[in-house]
C-alpha cells in the first residue's frame, strides 16, 4: 500500500479498529495471511476468526464457500492482490461482517458486485484503486442498510451513479482521484453524507465543478493530498466563500486556521459559541466578518462569545476600520494584531467593545495618535516596534492600563502618567532616550518596573538623576520603590566619546561641571578678563574691519566657485540624484520618497542601488558609477546610516564629487534627530557637512509632509544633457 493510501484507509477504519480490539480476546479471532503468495482463500481458517487479513496475495477469485466456516468474521481485508471476481454467494456464512477492504485489485464493474447482497452489516467498504471505468452503483449497494462509510474510484463520474444509495445517509464517502477523471456536474446530488473526502494522488488539475458539488451539497468537506492545482483550487473556493462559511459555521469553542493563503472569513449565520479564534499568518484584509449587501457595509454580529482573537501577520491596515468589524464581541478581552501594516489618522473615532483587557498592537506602522484610538477598560498594552514618539498628556485617559510596552519606538523621554493614573509596569527599552527626566516619574504614583535599557544616553549633568535612580533601584528599600530592568549591565554611554560604551554605574560626574554657581566662578570671571583684552587688541589694531573684507572676499569667491558648473562637467549625467540609505530605512524610501520624486508627481529620475547597479561590477564600481552619473546625491541620514559602511562609502565618493559640480551636488535629509555627539568619528565630513550646508528634516506632521516633498523637488531640479531617450520619450 502506498503511503496515501494506507492514510485515507486508517482513517475511515479507526471507529470500527476500536472496536474489533476490544473483541479480539482469543488467538485465534485475529489471524494474518498477508504477504504469503496465496492463490486462493486457506481452508485452514480456525472457525473463531474475526479479523482476517489476506492482503498482498495472488488471489483471482472468491468463491462460494470459501468462508463457510468461519460465521464469526467481522472485518475481511482482501487489499492488493489480483481480484477479477466474486461469487453472489461469497458471503452467505458471514452475517456479522462489518469491514471489507477490496481495494488494489482488479474488479471491473461496480453495478455486478451481487456479492454484497449478503453483507447487510456492513459499516465499511473499500473498493478504490480497481479498474473501474464508471462510477455508476448497481442495485446490491441498496441492501447495505447499516454502511457508514465508503470509499469508491472510478475514472468516470456521472449523473444518476449514485441513485442506489440515495436513501442512505452515510457518515463518510471517500472518492479517490486517479490521473484521468472525468466528472459531470451534478453528479453528487444524490449522495446523502455528513462528510465528503477527496483524495488526490495526481499532480493534474481536477474539474472544478467536483469541488463546486462537494461545497454544495455536504457539509464537511476535506482534501487530502493535494499535489496540483492549489492555487486554482484556492481562487475558486475564495469566490464561493464556501469554505468560509463552513469553517466559521462549526459548531466548536476554540477554531485556528495557520499559514494560509485566505483572504477572508465570513461572519456566522447564528451565534456563534465560539471562545477562541486565531488566524496567525494568513492574507486577511480589513474585510474581515464583514459582508457588503446593497452597498452597505454590515457589521458581524454573531460573534459575540469570542474571548480572544489572534490576527497576527495578516493584511490588516487601518486600526478604525477593525474596531468596526469587532464592535459586537461584547465578549472579547484579548486582542492580538501583531506584524501587520496598521495605522491610524486621528480623524474618526474607534468604536472597540468595552471588555478588551489586553490588547498586543507590536510590529505596525502606529504613531503617537493610537492612543486616541484604543479601548478605556485596556490593562495591558503592547506597542513594541511602531513609531511612536511622545505619549501627549492630553489623551483620554486609560484609569485601567497597569502594563505598557513602548519597546523599540522613537520617545526622546519618559512620558507624564497622567492618563494611567494605575500604571505598573512601563517598559521604554531601544527608543531615542538620551538624558531621562526622572521628575516625570512623580505622576506614576503606582510604577514598580521600569526598563530604560539600550538606548543612547548622553552621560552629562542631565543624566546625573537618572544614574542615581539607577543605583537606588539596587537597594530593596528605595523609597521610589521602582525596579530597573536590566540595570546595570545594559545601559551604556554614546556621548561623550571618552566614555562611549562605559555602564551608567561606573560615570562619575564631577559636581563643578554641574554646579552653576562654582561653575560661574571659575569660568566666567577669567574668560570675562580675556574677552576685554581681546576687544582692546581688536579696536587698536582694527581687526573687525579686515576680518569683514577677508569674510566679504572669501563668500564672493566661494560663489562663483560653485555657480561655474561647466557644460562639459555635465556630459553622462543621467539622473536627477542618487539616494543613499541603510536598509532600514527601505520602506520610507519606497513607499515616501520615490512616489514623490518620480513620476508624475516629481518627474525625477532618481538611481537606486537595487535598481541600477550592474551585475558583475564591485560595490565600489557601481557606487562610483551611480555617483558619477547623478547631477546631486541624496542622503537619508538617520541613526542606521551612521551604522553602515556602504553608506560611509557613498558618502565618501560624493563628497568628492562636489570638486567638479559644486557644493549644491549634495543633499541631506535628516529622517529622523540625529545629535552631532551620535555621529561616529569616522563620519567627519558628515559632520562638516551638517555644520555647513542646511539640510531638510522630515516632519512628524502630516500636514508639514506636502512642503518638505516641494523643498526637496526644488532642491534636486536641474536640466540634464544626456537624458536616455527611452525616458524623454
Amino acid at each position: 500500500m502506498r503511503p496515501a493510501t494506507e492514510a485515507l484507509w486508517a482513517a475511515l477504519m479507526l471507529a470500527g479498529l476500536q472496536q474489533l480490539t476490544s473483541l479480539a480476546t482469543s488467538p485465534d479471532s485475529s489471524v494474518d495471511r498477508s504477504s504469503q503468495n496465496l492463490p486462493s482463500v486457506p481452508r485452514d481458517l480456525p472457525p473463531g476468526v474475526e479479523f482476517l487479513d489476506l492482503s498482498h496475495n495472488h488471489i483471482r477469485q472468491l468463491h462460494q464457500g470459501d468462508f463457510k466456516n468461519t460465521t464469526l468474521l467481522r472485518r475481511l481485508n482482501v487489499s492488493w492482490n489480483s481480484l477479477e471476481g466474486i461469487d453472489p454467494g461469497t458471503f452467505l456464512n458471514t452475517p456479522l461482517l462489518e469491514d471489507l477492504d477490496l481495494s488494489h485489485n482488479r474488479l471491473r464493474n461496480l453495478s455486478g458486485q451481487q456479492y454484497l447482497l449478503h453483507t447487510g452489516n456492513l459499516l465499511l467498504l473499500n473498493l478504490t484503486w480497481n479498474s473501474f471505468v464508471t462510477m455508476t452503483l448497481g442495485d446490491s449497494f441498496r441492501s447495505l442498510a447499516k454502511l457508514e462509510r465508503l470509499a469508491l474510484e472510478a475514472e468516470n463520474i456521472s449523473v444518476g451513479d449514485f441513485k442506489s444509495i440515495a436513501e442512505k445517509k452515510l457518515q463518510t464517502l471517500t472518492l479517490c482521484l486517479g490521473d484521468e477523471l472525468g466528472y459531470e456536474a451534478g453528479s453528487l446530488k444524490d449522495v446523502h453524507a455528513q462528510r465528503l473526502q477527496i483524495a488526490s494522488t495526481s499532480s493534474k488539475i481536477v474539474d472544478g465543478g467536483l469541488y463546486s458539488d462537494a461545497l454544495s451539497f455536504f457539509d464537511e468537506v476535506e482534501l487530502m493530498n493535494l499535489t496540483g492545482g492549489y492555487r486554482e483550487l484556492t481562487e475558486q473556493l475564495s469566490q464561493r466563500e464556501a469554505v468560509y462559511n463552513f469553517f466559521i459555521n462549526m459548531p466548536v469553542e476554540s477554531f485556528s486556521i495557520t499559514e494560509s493563503p485566505i483572504i477572508h472569513m465570513t461572519c456566522p449565520k447564528s451565534q456563534s459559541p465560539m471562545l477562541q479564534l486565531d488566524f496567525s499568518y494568513c492574507a486577511l484584509s480589513d474585510t474581515i466578518f464583514s459582508m457588503v449587501e446593497e452597498q452597505q457595509t454590515l457589521e458581524c454580529q454573531t460573534l459575540s462569545n469570542v474571548r480572544k482573537l489572534i490576527l497576527v501577520s495578516n493584511n490588516l491596515k487601518s486600526l478604525q476600520l477593525l474596531s468596526q468589524r469587532m464592535q459586537h464581541m461584547k465578549s472579547l478581552q484579548h486582542l492580538d494584531l501583531s506584524l501587520n501594516s496598521l495605522y491610524y489618522e486621528g480623524i474618526d473615532e474607534c468604536v472597540w467593545p468595552a471588555n478588551i483587557t489586553n490588547m498586543t498592537l507590536s510590529s505596525n506602522r502606529l504613531t503617537d495618535s493610537v492612543f486616541k484610538c484604543l479601548p478605556k477598560g485596556i490593562e495591558t498594552l503592547d506597542l513594541q516596534n511602531n513609531q511612536v514618539s511622545v505619549v501627549s498628556s492630553s489623551i483620554l485617559k486609560m484609569e485601567s492600563l497597569t502594563s505598557l510596552n513602548l519597546i523599540a519606538n522613537r520617545l526622546r523621554d519618559l512620558p507624564v502618567c497622567d492618563g494611567f493614573p494605575k500604571l505598573n509596569e512601563l517598559l521604554l527599552g531601544s527608543n531615542s532616550l538620551h538624558a531621562p527626566s526622572v521628575n516625570r516619574l512623580e505622576t506614576c504614583p503606582e510604577l514598580r518596573t521600569l526598563d530604560v535599557s539600550y538606548n543612547p544616553f548622553t552621560c552629562t549633568c542631565a543624566l546625573r538623576s537618572f544614574i542615581r535612580l539607577g543605583i537606588e533601584s539596587e537597594r530593596k528599600n528605595s523609597h521610589r520603590g521602582i525596579e530597573l530592568l536590566r540595570w546595570p549591565g545594559e545601559y551604556y554611554c554614546t556621548y561623550p566619546e571618552d566614555v562611549r560604551d562605559t555602564i551608567l554605574k561606573d560615570i562619575w560626574i564631577q559636581e563643578i561641571t554641574c554646579n552653576v554657581g562654582v561653575l560661574a566662578a571659575t569660568i566666567l570671571c577669567p574668560a570675562v578678563v580675556v574677552i576685554l583684552v581681546v576687544m582692546t587688541l581688536c579696536h587698536r589694531l582694527d581687526i573687525p574691519w579686515y576680518m569683514g573684507m577677508i569674510w566679504q572676499w572669501t563668500r564672493a569667491k566661494h560663489r562663483a566657485r560653485t555657480r561655474q558648473v561647466r557644460p562639459e562637467d555635465l556630459i553622462g549625467v543621467e539622473f536627477h540624484a542618487f539616494v543613499s540609505y541603510s536598509q532600514h530605512d527601505t520602506d520610507w524610501v519606497h513607499d515616501s520618497l520615490l512616489p514623490n520624486l518620480e513620476g508624475p508627481a516629481g518627474g525625477l529620475r532618481i538611481c537606486l542601488h537595487e535598481k541600477h547597479f550592474v551585475p558583475g561590477k564591485t560595490v565600489v564600481e557601481n557606487i562610483l558609477g551611480c555617483v558619477e552619473k547623478s547631477r546631486r546625491s541624496l542622503f537619508v541620514l538617520s541613526a542606521h546610516f551612521v551604522k553602515s559602511d556602504w553608506c560611509h562609502y557613498e558618502l565618501y565618493f560624493a563628497s568628492h564629487q562636489r570638486l567638479s559640480r559644486g557644493s549644491d551636488s549634495i543633499v541631506l535629509v535628516l529622517l529622523e534627530p540625529l545629535p552631532q555627539y551620535t555621529i561616529p568619528s569616522k563620519y567627519y565630513q558628515l559632520k562638516a557637512m551638517m555644520g555647513r550646508h542646511t539640510y531638510l528634516e522630515w516632519p512628524q506632521d502630516r500636514a508639514k509632509h506636502r512642503l518638505f516633498w516641494v523643498n526637496l523637488r526644488a532642491a534636486l531640479q536641474a536640466d540634464l544633457p544626456n537624458a536616455p531617450v527611452t525616458e524623454i520619450e
